[in-house]
């Protein structure tokens, strides 16, 4: 399994009145993991777009374990999981500076031809890098 950990600090815009992060927008740093898991492999997900690929996400499950606060240093840990013929799969963490576990996730992708708006097999060279 390939793993890609990148860290962001929390904004005070992403946290409510508590200085909790609102549940929402762990998402988007669960997006940060996993672009910068596919730039650390040598593809943009700028260059994949422009190929005519797109990467929706069609499943999602987030935990909430510990909430993360205003100005935490947060650690995204992004974890290959498997791809399947269409679909790439990732399993994701969020901790803490601490080291504590705060917020787990699984995700499933699929391979969309921007064009046609259907899912495709990526190309092979893709799926080369992708599993490497």
């Amino acid at each position: 399994m390939s793993e890609h950990q990148i860290q962001v600090r929390v904004r005070y815009s992403e946290t409510d009145q508590m200085g909790v992060v609102y549940h929402g927008n762990y998402i988007p740093y669960f997006e940060i993991g996993r672009v910068e898991w596919l730039r650390n492999k040598g593809v943009s997900y700028k260059s994949l777009e422009e190929s005519g690929i797109a990467l929706p996400i069609v499943s999602m499950t987030l935990n909430y374990k510990k909430p993360a606060r205003y100005d935490d240093l947060l650690t995204v840990k992004t974890t290959f999981k498997q791809y399947s013929s269409v679909k790439i799969e990732f399993d994701c963490e969020i901790w803490s500076e601490e080291n504590e576990l705060l917020t787990t996730a699984q995700f499933i992708l699929v391979f969309v031809d921007i064009k046609l708006g259907k899912a495709i097999v990526p190309p092979a060279d893709l799926l080369a890098i992708i599993s490497s």
